[in-house]
């Protein structure tokens, strides 16, 4: 691409470039983690814009650089409105811009809530596989959550975990529930669905849990799990209690970030007066610098926060690709004449 031109891919064009690809995704982001432990990245604090007499409708400005390999600058804009799901359209939207590192000029600007979607969803499938220390696939995956978020989670940890079938759900909506299932039937062959009534019947039935609800206080306080490790993937951040938080082996991807907003990890700090509560991020254990799991610790909880610098990879990914296949609308000239040239 020249310097004034920019690459333009629609939500359809970013969907068939990821389709299929989820080994492809996984390694972006689990290379990203390993960068950010390096500390070869930038990210400034998140802009959040808030709405007098909203408290759960935001949009969120997330930057960042992204050195190592992928040398990659940019900003996601996303906004989350739950109340979108009673008018039939999707709680997030969100734009990708990715600029060069050469000139600092836009070269792409993407729709970027798929990206969004699957790399938070390999991101939990990343911490399920590094925390999941058992010589067989879980026999039962739980779900917290019916909406796309954990669609995607699904979609990651059936490909991480082939083997697994039997799926438990949870949530606050039957119409969700059947919703979800209509949809997750099709992701692989042989899955079994079941609804539980409620966290306590969940867990009981699956020892690994992705939780993505929009939970803004922690609504469970505690419970007892009949397995002998248990694997939270805490992606919605705000489910769980302090004082659940302080009795597990806790892993996050940015501890700076992840204890901030009155997540539960943030609440567990306020309750503690400290932070050794996180034994480590994911980066570390991807590098080799922690072990993947505590084994003094029957339950594990992956939080993590959905950092910036993982747009930029799967972004990255998605721009190369796009190229490779000649996808997405090429704007010429998208930037004015020099001034001088007036």
């Amino acid at each position: 691409m020249h310097a004034n031109e920019l690459l333009l891919l629609k939500g359809e064009d970013i969907y068939e470039l990821l389709q299929g690809k989820e080994k492809e995704i996984m390694n972006a982001v689990a290379e990203a983690y390993k960068v950010h432990s390096d500390g070869d990245f930038m990210m400034p604090a998140d802009g959040y814009v808030k709405y007098p007499g909203k408290d759960k409708e935001r949009i969120i400005s997330k930057s960042g650089y992204l050195g190592g390999g992928f040398q990659s600058t940019g900003l996601k804009w996303i906004a989350s409105f739950p109340g979108n799901l009673q008018k039939g359209m999707e709680r997030a939207s969100a734009t990708l811009i990715l600029n060069s590192m050469e000139t600092g000029r836009p070269m792409a600007i993407m729709e970027s809530s798929i990206i969004s979607a699957r790399r938070t969803a390999a991101s939990a499938a990343l911490g399920a596989q590094q925390l999941w220390q058992g010589k067989a696939d879980p026999e039962a995956i739980g779900l917290v959550g019916c909406g796309l978020i954990n669609f995607e989670t699904l979609r990651f940890l059936l490909a991480t975990f082939p083997s697994t079938k039997q799926i438990h759900l949870l949530d606050l909506s039957q119409d969700r529930i059947n919703q979800f299932i209509g949809q997750a039937e099709r992701l692989a062959e042989g899955l079994e669905f079941t609804t539980a009534e409620n966290f306590d019947a969940l867990i009981a039935a699956a020892p690994m849990i992705a939780l993505c609800t929009t939970a803004i206080v922690p609504f469970i306080q505690e419970f007892n799990s009949p397995h002998e490790q248990t694997v939270l993937l805490h992606v919605s951040l705000r489910d769980l209690s302090a004082d659940i938080i302080l009795n597990a082996d806790n892993v996050v991807d940015d501890i700076e970030k992840v204890i901030s907003n009155n997540t539960s990890l943030h609440l567990a700090e306020t309750q503690c007066g400290h932070r050794n509560f996180v034994r480590s991020t994911i980066g570390d254990v991807l590098n080799g610098k922690a072990p993947a799991k505590d084994p003094s610790k029957k339950v594990s909880i992956y939080s993590p926060f959905g950092i910036s610098i993982l747009d930029l990879a799967l972004g990255n990914f998605v721009f190369e690709e796009a190229q490779r296949q000649q996808k997405g609308t090429v704007i010429d000239s998208f930037l004015p004449k020099s001034w001088l040239e007036r």
